[in-house]
């Protein structure tokens, strides 16, 4: 009797494979609420301070174009600033073949523990940097070569610390549970704009020109030495512990991964309007409201901060909705779709407009925006199985924020000044919304494993 009663015990322990190669924890559906609630936290924060890092150098894209940039012309010192912030971007596909492995094989926590230091590391760096004016063309130079060390991070962050969510995530939520991944990344965006922007308030524009802009990179290192030891006390997750008991594990995640093309162009879809429209909403927008609107900081700022707490507030329920009360792939062609429209009255209005005109535009954007962000990283999990599931991840995610996300900024200033219109960025908006929306409605029910799998 006592030997078939341990034997039940451990069968009920142990992890199965189903057909799609996918692994079930039963372990995983009685994880205590302490360890879930530690899982969350711990990756959470280290996310928020991954975000600051990253974000924070669109918010100081004025100043560091000057410093950087020899152009008489401070319109292109500003897009040439926004080609470094994109640069960084191109070389975060080549972070995710790195990285998006490696948590595959040797494990999830040991992966964000290793690109969070990376992250850290080059943005504290990049606030000791030399300038133009003391260097020549050697600091774009170097301010380049950080700016691709914070690429290579990126790269293996999102599609890591989005599958160690979604293996915590209890059954039926895993929207719910990675859309407050995505409304971490908010808050790191919304940190990094208190900071630029409060300091620009501070100081002031000659001052923060001077040698302000360099405060909020030198901060990244206390705000990354706590995240580090946070993100220390993390417990590995408990599908990639199943995977490594029942020695599923891929002995080489990468070829595996490119030999399910059509999951990966999924994957690639149905984040690049969300990869499109964080840039747009949370960093583009600061210089557009400015430079090219006229608006004064204290206004640009108000807008920035007000679709964030849309954005905090709304994403954790859109992820609810789709967990509970929508197919998930009808509800994001859905808020796509509203994003667009959105978009498309935000930038017709923006020309010769005021705080108080453009306003209406702008809160329908950030609710919009909310809608859609709840949802894009559960279908990026569910679209792959387990042992390559942050490979996966990270190939579909960091092309389409390579091609379209990281580079709106920059293609957005560029069209303003070939064209000499305001709206025109509008056009490139549209078209990654063609994108997200033409690939989910080519999702099948099969291709997801199910609804709240």
């Amino acid at each position: 009797m006592d030997s078939d009663k341990n034997m039940l015990v451990n069968h009920a322990a142990s992890a199965s494979t189903d057909g799609a190669g996918r692994v079930e924890n039963n372990e995983q559906k009685t994880l205590s609420s302490k360890r879930r609630k530690s899982a969350f936290v711990g990756a959470i924060c280290g996310h928020i301070f991954e975000w600051y890092d990253y974000a924070i150098y669109g918010f100081l894209a004025v100043y560091i174009g000057a410093n950087f940039f020899n152009s008489d012309d401070p319109a292109v010192n500003v897009i040439s600033a926004f080609a470094v912030f994109a640069l960084a971007f191109f070389i975060r596909p080549i972070g995710g073949i790195v990285f998006g492995p490696m948590a595959d094989r040797i494990g999830r926590k040991t992966t964000l523990l290793l690109v969070l230091s990376l992250m850290s590391a080059g943005t504290v760096l990049m606030g000791l940097l030399p300038t133009a004016a003391s260097i020549g063309v050697l600091a774009p130079i170097l301010l380049i070569l950080l700016r691709l060390l914070q690429g290579l991070s990126a790269g293996g962050e999102l599609g890591t610390v989005n599958t160690f969510i979604a293996e915590y995530a209890a059954k039926g939520r895993r929207g719910t549970a990675t859309s407050i991944i995505a409304a971490a990344s908010i808050v790191g965006l919304l940190l990094g704009a208190f900071v630029a922007n409060g300091m620009s308030w501070a100081l002031g524009e000659e001052t923060m020109t001077e040698w302000g802009w360099r405060i909020p990179f030198l901060l990244a290192g206390p705000l990354g030495l706590l995240a580090i030891y946070i993100r220390m006390k993390l417990e590995e997750s408990p599908d990639f512990e199943a995977l490594k008991e029942s020695n599923n594990t891929s002995e080489s995640p990468l070829k595996e991964a490119l030999r399910h093309p059509r999951k990966i162009f999924l994957v690639f879809c149905t984040v690049t309007l969300m990869g499109s429209s964080i840039y747009l909403v949370m960093t583009y927008s600061t210089t557009f409201l400015t430079t090219i609107v006229g608006f004064e900081w204290g206004p640009t700022f108000g807008y920035v901060v007000l679709a964030g707490a849309i954005a905090i507030v709304l994403t954790p329920i859109s992820g609810y909705i789709g967990d509970r009360f929508a197919r998930r792939r009808d509800y994001l062609i859905l808020t796509s779709v509203l994003l667009a429209l959105a978009t498309v009255w935000f930038f017709l209005a923006a020309p010769d407009s005021t705080p108080t005109s453009l306003l209406a535009p702008w809160i329908l954007l950030a609710i919009a925006f909310a809608l859609l962000l709840g949802n894009p990283l559960a279908m990026m999990s569910e679209l792959l199985p387990v042992h390559l599931r942050s490979t996966g991840s990270a190939i579909g995610y960091n092309l389409s924020i390579a091609i379209f996300g990281g580079s709106a900024p920059f293609i957005a200033s560029s069209l303003i000044e070939w064209t000499d219109s305001p709206s025109s960025p509008v056009w490139y908006f549209l078209l990654t919304a063609a994108v997200s929306i033409g690939g989910l409605m080519l999702v099948r029910d099969s291709d997801v494993g199910g609804k709240g799998e």
